[in-house]
């Protein structure tokens, strides 16, 4: 059974997950890259799209622990996530 969401924005219950293209800043600022099929939050009632904190976490993290250089201008949310690390792990996050 999946989880019932609930808009961040407006707290309405109509949220549905979907997949949209979204546009990311590289961490050092060079460019943005477009995800493509990134699991998405869209709320009905107030129609924000926007990923959850969790989600945003995990891209920063993939995008700053790969070689950025093999990245292109779109790439597929899966592919991304998929790429070699160079680092098991973002060890500038203090947060963990």
């Amino acid at each position: 059974m999946s989880e019932k969401l609930s808009c961040e924005w407006c707290g309405s219950g109509d949220v549905k997950m979907e997949k949209r293209s979204v546009y990311w800043e590289l961490p050092e600022g060079t460019r943005a890259v477009e995800i493509k099929e990134t699991p998405t939050a869209c709320c009905v009632s107030c129609g924000m799209e926007y990923q959850k904190e969790a989600m945003v976490k995990e891209i920063e993290d993939q995008l700053f622990l790969i070689d950025r250089s093999k990245l292109g201008k779109t790439v597929l949310y899966e592919e991304l996530m998929k790429m070699p690390r160079l680092l098991k792990r973002n060890y500038f996050d203090f947060t963990q």
